[in-house]
């Protein structure tokens, strides 16, 4: 045999050997290759984890947003409510003393009209005081009776702030006076309460009846006549 013919069969031997090696190497590659894109049971575990928890997250906050947008609303709700609370209690405050005032000023007005029907009554005291003369002890008894009545009249208007008015001497004053007379003279300045002829009375600051008075003028002027005064009496 010939080293032609050795070395051809040694080279037509070695092809087989060489394409079973690369046969191999393919195969591994492809394994490689089938292993990148295989996934591991653990990873894909992972992934899902991960999403589940990116979900988690997503409606947490969406859950602290609504409950956020639901506090400012319930505390502008609250805001409100005291606002309309403070006013209606305010409101109730205000009516109360309104209310309070309105009563209080019932109580006088009715007051008032009740003791200014009684002055009459007071005035028939004063006047029989001033008129009854008394001849006989029995005329006395009954003069002293009706004194006893009467002061227990004056004592009861005193209790209840009832006061008369003293106005000689002093000016003239529309508000608790009524002219009824002028006298002319030198002796006191003009304008000057001479003389109370009808009693007035007060209750507190409220005049209940005014009282009729004769005022000073000057000596120009004429004068008018003289009244005779009934206030001689238990005063008030």
């Amino acid at each position: 045999m010939s080293d032609e013919t050795i070395t051809n069969s040694v080279t037509d031997a070695s092809e087989p050997l060489a394409t079973d090696t690369a046969i191999a190497n393919e195969a591994e590659t492809e394994t490689a290759d089938t292993a990148e894109t295989v996934e591991t049971p653990d990873a894909v575990a992972a992934d899902a984890t991960a999403a589940e928890l990116a979900d988690d997250r997503a409606d947490l906050l969406e859950k602290i947003a609504a409950l956020e947008a639901a506090q400012a609303s319930l505390s502008q709700l609250v805001e409100e409510r005291n606002t309309q609370y403070m006013r209606l209690a305010a409101d109730f405050e205000n009516f109360r003393k309104r209310t309070q005032r309105e009563k209080e000023e019932l109580e006088v007005q009715i007051k008032c009209k009740t003791i200014s029907e009684l002055l009459p009554v007071v005035d028939s005291f004063e006047l029989a005081r001033t008129h009854i003369q008394t001849a006989t002890e029995a005329e006395e008894k009954i003069h002293r009776s009706y004194q006893g009545v009467y002061k227990q009249l004056v004592d009861c208007l005193k209790r209840i702030g009832v006061s008369a008015m003293r106005p000689e001497g002093k000016p003239f004053d529309p508000n608790h006076h009524e002219a009824v007379m002028r006298e002319p003279t030198s002796e006191h300045p003009e304008g000057t309460v001479l003389e109370e002829l009808k009693r007035g009375y007060m209750l507190g600051d409220r005049v209940l009846r005014h009282a009729m008075v004769k005022v000073a003028a000057t000596p120009e002027e004429d004068g008018g006549s003289e009244m005779n005064p009934t206030n001689d009496v238990t005063d008030v």
